[in-house]
């Protein structure tokens, strides 16, 4: 604006002011003639061929992502053996962008021709103009060379606009990144969360990701302070999506979720989470070193402390094991490791946090039967210690907790002590006799493989 068309306007207009009143009006019609039907052609065109540039841009992204998403899950890939199938994806893309790309070239030259075209039907006309003044002695050849001077500036006007209108269309995902608004965010009177014992409650909690489809309906419980209450079910019961409320991922659709008789909605959320640890059930490792990731818990914690909380996840065998120790770079996320092996990062990541409030999503579901055991055993003591949430699908593993809440189609069906449960003869019970059968099956098989 400062260097280019704020100069040309000013230009336009003392030429403007000589041509009105030092020459004829027919070259001013004829000059200003021109450069309407010039801009109103670049306008035209430029406008038109902008949505190649737009697909050509949103192709692009496109193609990185596939690319991208089909080496993050090369293993997938290579088991079903679709090598072909994301060559053929990715190459389909590249060939839209490609026709797009051959197009926006294509427009730009016809751009160009219609641009040259205008200019000089404009030059020829008052050049003739002008001559004729030369020779008939109105005009000096001086005032010749000045006509054919004011249409320079029109070509340097066109490139201008377009290379405006190309750089607003590339940072056109920006722009709408930019323009989005986050679903959650901090109440604009948000406060810090006061904690005390890390009593949860959910209050009559209805939520839905969509309008159509009830995840949840009127759960109502509380996990006092120091207690130890699992969630089992089915799956799609809504089990996990508590976690994520509580984590304040999602806002509820009614009723309130509260943290020592604070509304989280009136939270900071930065507050409300750093008071939460969970360990996942898919744990995702950043392709970094095990000491980065199990730090991430706490980024300020010492070596002492990484270690600790290494013993108590029972991985820091493991890790002296390995070369290069701490230093392991795990792999784009953490594919260099095993699910049990993760799952036990996890853990130690969450256990240096050193949260008021732990929530277990099948913790241990990754692990060897010895190592589980070793870890519920550990997971037990911590918990005497938190407010804990446990999510289990299986029953066995939460038959020590305070309460056992029972829940199906979003709903709490059923709640007690695992003998309490049993008792009432209900869905737990169901689950409880079908999982023990499911046990003693596989129990029964190496047995009968030896008979044979």
């Amino acid at each position: 604006m400062v260097f280019s068309i704020i100069p040309m306007l000013v230009e336009f207009s003392l030429v403007a002011a000589v041509l009105l009143t030092q020459y004829e009006i027919i070259f001013t019609l004829v000059t200003f003639g021109t450069v309407a039907v010039y801009v109103g052609f670049t306008l035209a065109i430029t406008e038109w061929r902008m949505e190649y540039r737009h697909t050509m841009n949103r192709l692009d992204s496109q193609a990185n992502s596939q690319a991208f998403d089909s080496l993050i899950n090369y293993e997938t890939v290579k088991y079903f053996g679709n090598e072909s199938l994301e060559l053929e994806r990715f190459d389909e893309t590249l060939s839209r962008w490609e026709d797009n790309a051959v197009k926006s070239q294509t427009s730009m030259s016809l751009l160009n021709f219609g641009q040259g075209g205008i200019i000089a039907i404009g030059v020829t006309l008052v050049m003739i103009f002008a001559a004729n003044g030369v020779v008939t002695g109105s005009m000096s050849l001086g005032d010749l060379v000045f006509m054919l001077q004011l249409f320079i500036p029109l070509n340097f006007l066109g490139m201008v606009y377009r290379q405006i209108k190309y750089s607003l269309a590339d940072m056109d995902l920006i722009f709408k990144l930019l323009e989005k608004q986050p679903e959650i965010t901090d109440a604009a009177d948000a406060t810090s969360l006061q904690l005390g014992g890390g009593e949860v409650r959910f209050e009559q909690v209805d939520f839905s990701y969509q309008v159509e489809r009830q995840i949840l309906s009127q759960v109502d419980f509380v996990i006092r302070a120091g207690e130890k209450v699992a969630v089992v079910g089915h799956s799609g019961a809504g089990k996990s999506t508590l976690s994520r409320l509580l984590f304040r991922f999602y806002d509820v659709t009614g009723g309130c979720i509260t943290v020592d008789d604070q509304d989280i909605r009136q939270l900071t959320r930065q507050s409300l989470r750093s008071a939460i640890g969970i360990v996942p059930q898919d744990t995702v490792l950043f392709n970094d070193t095990i000491l980065y990731n199990l730090a991430y818990g706490r980024p300020d914690a010492n070596r002492d402390e990484i270690e600790e909380a290494a013993h108590i996840a029972h991985i820091a065998d493991f890790i002296d094991q390995l070369p290069d120790g701490f230093q392991t770079v795990v792999g784009e996320r953490g594919l260099k490791l095993s699910g049990g092996e993760k799952q036990r990062v996890a853990i130690a990541r969450a256990m240096l946090k050193r949260p008021r409030i732990l929530i277990f999503d099948e913790a241990t579901s990754s692990l060897d039967s010895k190592t589980e055991q070793a870890i519920q055993e550990t997971l037990r003591e911590v918990a005497k210690h938190h407010t804990t949430l446990v999510i289990a699908h299986r029953l066995s593993r939460v038959v020590d907790a305070d309460r056992i809440l029972v829940m199906e189609r979003g709903r709490i069906v059923e709640q007690g002590t695992h003998q309490q449960l049993l008792m009432q003869n209900g869905l737990y019970h169901q689950m409880w006799q079908l999982q023990q059968k499911e046990k003693q099956v596989l129990e029964a098989i190496p047995s009968t493989d030896l008979k044979s």
